[in-house]
């Protein structure tokens, strides 16, 4: 087996092409096992914790602050990440973010002890950097993807999470069990085999990402492991958006298209719900929109470096404007046409995450890389919560249809804008 030199031993001269590629290869086994692990203490954790908060709190819809206090998390540590990179490699910001959910993990097994659902939700917010840090690993995962590869190795770190999203949920029922045998509440369960998967994920970084990809292509290219002066991960993104017409591009259409999905999905169950579908019914098709989100990944990363990003992307648009014109516009019992709607809305978002997030990269030089792809994953998260917050206004004031017009009609906006400035470019 090919010797992997430590981070003190690599200089540019060791790093030829067949190192460089037997250490991505390393880089990526790693960041699929971190992914794997991490997505299913993520899973595994917000899939109850929704329903903890509402028995805790006596409250449905302070329940219904679960999910959006783990985005506002992960929105919260995605600069802080980009920061820790900027300085000192992937490893750093990675490790923080797995030891964050790690530390949400554990505060939720003494909130629900203690029966106390702020407590809870602050935990919930400290999760959310499990989130942050399975969607930092997906760039990571280009550092040192040669020409023409960085969308197909981007895709596999993407779909390492399906694993995780697959297994997590399936492991609530168990977790319950096992509470007792740990001498915990049953409720207490999945949030301490969630601290376990997040400790595991963390050892996987911390252990395993060595050489550190970003160092490493740093010193490939022949510049510093780290900037000399301290980096401010928001200044040098807006710097690097001003210079490239094509980073813009790929972070409003990420920011709109993760926009678009959340808030379709998030309200496509409570429609469905309201008009008594099975909770059987709606976990399918949630299932699947799932799968569409995270299981073609690879097909996309090859489309993507095939055939470019912008067709991809503009085909993730065309994917998404499908979807909410399809679902809403389906009879509440049509669980086909819905169906076929949500599955739309998953592939659609991969196709706009995958190939965005590798257009983004390659728009921005090295340097300034963690420092845009930190500023598009807090863009990201918040216009996720944003939308998720607005579209169940739509809802709860107009109709599910009424929330497919408007999504459509900002998919719209957002495909014209893309094509135009791409002539400009």
């Amino acid at each position: 087996m090919t010797e992997i030199p430590t981070k003190s031993a690599i200089s540019p001269t060791d790093l030829g092409p067949e190192r460089l590629r037997v250490v991505q290869r390393r880089t990526l086994a790693v960041l699929a096992a971190a992914q794997v692990t991490g997505g299913v203490g993520v899973a595994v954790g917000l899939a109850y914790s929704s329903l903890i908060v509402a028995k805790l709190s006596g409250s449905a819809a302070i329940g219904g602050f679960a999910g959006t206090a783990s985005v506002l998390g992960a929105a919260m540590l995605a600069l802080p990440i980009a920061n820790l990179a900027a300085r000192g490699g992937r490893r750093p910001g990675l490790a923080t973010a797995f030891a964050a959910a790690l530390a949400g993990c554990l505060i939720g097994v003494a909130a629900v002890e203690i029966s106390s659902w702020p407590l809870l939700l602050a935990g919930l917010v400290l999760m959310g950097g499990g989130s942050a840090g399975g969607l930092a690993a997906r760039y990571a995962a280009t550092d040192l993807s040669p020409p023409g590869h960085a969308g197909r190795h981007l895709s596999l770190a993407v779909w390492a999470l399906t694993v995780g999203s697959v297994i997590g949920p399936n492991l609530v029922g168990p977790s319950l069990s096992l509470s007792a045998w740990a001498g915990l509440s049953p409720p207490a369960g999945p949030f301490a085999v969630a601290a376990i998967t997040a400790l595991t994920a963390l050892l996987i970084v911390a252990i395993g990402l060595r050489p550190d990809p970003l160092v490493t292509a740093r010193r490939a290219a022949g510049g510093d492991i780290a900037p000399k002066s301290r980096p401010r991960a928001t200044r040098d993104a807006w710097t690097a958006l001003k210079e490239s017409v094509n980073a813009r591009r790929a972070l409003v259409t990420i920011a709109v298209a993760h926009t678009a999905m959340a808030s379709i999905m998030t309200m496509t169950p409570v429609h469905m719900d309201h008009h008594g579908a099975s909770v059987t019914v709606i976990g399918m098709i949630i299932s699947l929109h799932i799968a569409g989100m995270y299981v073609f990944s690879p097909i996309v990363g090859w489309l993507s470096d095939r055939y470019g990003r912008a067709p991809v992307l503009v085909l993730g648009l065309v994917f998404l404007l499908s979807a909410a014109v399809i679902a809403p516009a389906a009879d509440p019992h049509n669980v086909p046409q819905i169906t076929a709607g949500l599955t739309l809305l998953g592939v659609g978002w991969s196709c706009a995450l995958v190939a965005g997030s590798a257009l983004l990269t390659e728009s921005v030089p090295l340097e300034r890389r963690p420092a845009v792809q930190g500023l598009s994953d807090l863009l990201m998260n918040v216009c996720g919560a944003g939308g998720t917050l607005v579209a169940g206004a739509i809802v709860g004031w107009w109709s599910y249809a009424t929330l497919g017009i408007v999504t459509s009609t900002l998919v719209v906006l957002c495909t014209a804008w893309f094509l135009l400035a791409g002539r400009r470019t």
